[in-house]
């Protein structure tokens, strides 16, 4: 049953003393120490720290945002250490899952990000919606419009190379073989 330390600050040039200072001070013996945006899923040493936690462990952090950005990720993290029978605490917040006050708070945390997460669905299903009800369609524009296309069969036809084409109309040499491609299939 170990006090394991995560520390994180979002850039190189800022410090991890104070951070460093408050896990050692709270009786953690290891700590994982990492400098990238808490944004990002893919933290290596956060990941490395999860992996190192066993059953009676607890992850200690000095705030909730040094661990994540987003109450989601906050929730799958805490999550995953329950499912390892794992404690976590924050410091600085007051949340210890290791006592019923501090599982209760992260429960209610835990529904909000669901709440959060449907809501976020509903509103871009709406928008989605009204913007179909008023003829747009989302989704990244065509690189090849009907103009363009015809340009495309043209210059082929006058023996022009694909890559040449592409640079006369600015776009992609992907896009002009896919283009290609789509007309052989429809011919066939």
């Amino acid at each position: 049953m170990s006090l394991i330390g995560y520390a994180r600050v979002s850039t190189a040039d800022q410090s991890l003393n104070s951070q460093l200072d408050a896990l050692k001070a709270a009786g953690c013996k290891k700590i994982y120490q990492e400098k990238m945006s808490g944004v990002r899923d893919d933290r290596p040493e956060l990941q490395k720290c999860l992996d190192y936690i066993r059953d009676g462990d607890t992850l200690v952090v000095l705030k909730l945002d040094r661990l994540g950005r987003s109450l989601h990720h906050l929730v799958t993290v805490i999550n995953l250490l329950h499912e390892k029978e794992a404690n976590f605490r924050s410091l600085s917040d007051s949340i210890d899952t290791n006592s019923p006050s501090g599982r209760l708070t992260f429960h209610v945390m835990g529904a909000m990000a669901e709440f959060e997460k449907s809501l976020n669905a509903d509103r871009t299903r709406l928008g989605l919606a009204s913007a179909r009800a008023r003829g747009r369609i989302g989704g990244r524009p065509k690189a090849l419009d009907s103009e363009k296309e015809g340009i495309v069969d043209q210059r082929r036809s006058e023996g022009v190379s694909v890559a040449k084409i592409a640079e006369e109309l600015e776009i992609g040499v992907a896009t002009v073989y896919r283009y290609l491609k789509s007309q052989e299939a429809d011919a066939a």
